[in-house]
């Protein structure tokens, strides 16, 4: 079966979900969202393991013109954030746009009909004008190098239960278990002082410390929440507040890495202020400039370490045996449970998307020495597709639903203008990508990304930034919101 819509957008998180939004406040009803699972929210769905929630404040982490006052939490969990998602699509009426259980396995561009044909796993197609991809960079995970290990040797591979982080096995009974955890990330650091109250015994496998700074995490109160809800300017103002407290953080990020020392200082203090044992906070001080990989927010996450159930190992993993795990220097541990906290392929995420443009050219081939896009948004020779939170337009500091409203206004404003000229196609200039990527990279060069002295996911293959924005978020948001018309070039 062939549906055709105008347009049809992938993912129903925050981009997807705001993409919809857009169009619907527009007065434009001709699309259709295809999401792969059954239910929406993107990575909010997905990640449900103990203790997710977000990292940033939650008055900032919502869309700018649907403000929430009722967050229970200074930093909101996961299941608040997911039922804020399904208030906006009620709200703003984009449920009945919403197609579940459509994976999308590849999308083609016919130069003939200047249309595209979007094709699920379940055998039906989809005909649009424009494509707007919304899949966002969080989405599949990531496994470690290591013999043994899931989705990389089955051979021999672990004879327990094992698990990503992202699709956390609810069924699984930690209870007085042997519980490992591989990867010490945004998400381990969540999720690892709940598995240390439950586990038998918990070890921590850490290739590279991280940065971790205080969460000041706490209850709001109902009257807080009174007071934002019916005092004119209340929520829009700790909104405000809040942005600002985090957009000056990117003078280190991305202007002079040596700014970055007030908030090393404040990382240092909160190491030594939990971890009394100068033997583990060795062991737990990374050898890097703060910044160069993501900085945590935990308070509980030390104490958890020094818990008298658990084990902090920094040997490197040999090999995953069916018992249990092989350290370089020959240990052997065995356990129950192992639980991968490694993160997520981020700079593969567009990639996967499986996107042929004119003249047959794969998206994957386009990429091919090194994933870029004009604005993070649109590629040449692939007309009329738009993607959010694409290349280099994620954050270190602040919300990167921030990010997305951009987004969303700069593709509005490529389809003004489509509208406008009554034209066709419109497809970013080779010149004004290059130029764009040009400045984007040079500016990389020299931020703490780059400069700081790590490995991270933020790196491609080949040492390169590709997932990151390299300075303030206001600075994108006056340069992208609206399209320069001399940049794409528009065909009737």
């Amino acid at each position: 079966m062939t549906e055709a819509h105008k347009i049809i957008i992938v993912g129903t998180g925050f981009s997807g979900i705001g993409m919809g939004i857009a169009l619907k406040k527009a007065g434009f009803d001709d699309f259709v969202i295809l999401e792969k699972g059954a239910d929406l929210g993107g990575t909010w769905r997905d990640n449900q393991y103990p203790g997710c929630a977000c990292d940033v404040p939650s008055p900032l982490y919502s869309y700018s013109y649907e403000l929430n006052p009722s967050w229970t939490r200074l930093f909101a969990p996961q299941p608040e954030i997911r039922e804020y998602l399904r208030g906006c699509v009620t709200k703003y009426g984009v449920g009945p746009h919403i197609r579940y259980g459509r994976r999308v396995e590849g999308m083609e561009w016919d130069d003939a009909t200047r249309q595209w044909t979007v094709r699920t796993t379940d055998g039906e197609r989809y005909r649009s004008h424009a494509v707007v991809s919304g899949v966002g960079a969080l989405h599949i995970p990531t496994y470690p190098d290591i013999a043994g290990a899931m989705a990389v040797d089955s051979d021999g591979a672990f004879a327990g239960e094992s698990f990503h982080s992202s699709a956390w096995n609810e069924s699984a009974d930690l209870s007085g278990r042997r519980v490992a955890v591989i990867g010490t990330g945004a998400s381990a650091i969540q999720f690892v002082p709940s598995v240390a109250k439950r586990a038998g015994q918990l070890t921590v496998f850490q290739r590279t410390p991280p940065w971790i700074h205080p969460r000041p995490d706490a209850p709001v109160p109902p009257a807080v929440r009174g007071l934002l809800r019916t005092v004119p300017g209340a929520a829009r103002g700790l909104r405000g507040l809040i942005y600002w407290a985090l957009e000056s953080r990117a003078l280190g990020f991305a202007v002079d890495p040596r700014l970055m020392a007030p908030l090393e200082t404040l990382a240092r203090k909160h190491l030594a202020n939990q971890v009394p044992d100068p033997e583990l906070r060795a062991r737990l001080t990374p050898d890097y400039t703060i910044g160069c990989k993501r900085i945590l927010l935990s308070s509980d996450y030390y104490p958890a370490l020094q818990r008298p159930n658990v084990e902090l190992v920094t040997d490197a993993i040999k090999e995953i045996t069916p018992s249990g795990v092989v350290t370089g220097d020959g240990s052997r541990r065995e356990f129950d449970v192992i639980v991968y906290g490694t993160g997520f392929r981020v700079v593969d995420s567009a990639t996967e998307l499986n996107v042929t443009g004119r003249g047959g050219v794969k998206l994957a081939d386009a990429w091919s020495s090194g994933v870029e896009a004009y604005r993070g948004i649109t590629v040449t020779g692939f007309p009329n597709f738009f993607l959010l939170l694409g290349p280099n337009t994620a954050l270190g500091h602040t919300s990167v639903v921030f990010m997305i409203e951009t987004q969303v206004q700069h593709v509005m404003s490529c389809l003004r203008i489509l509208s406008r000229e009554r034209a066709s196609t419109i497809d970013v200039q080779a010149n004004a990508l290059r130029r764009y990527n040009d400045g984007l990279h040079q500016r990389l060069r020299r931020a703490v990304w780059s400069a700081g002295g790590c490995r991270s996911w933020y790196l491609d293959d080949a040492g390169i930034n590709r997932t990151l924005w390299p300075g303030f978020t206001f600075e994108y948001w006056a340069r992208t919101r609206r399209a320069r018309r001399a940049d794409y070039n528009v065909e009737v």
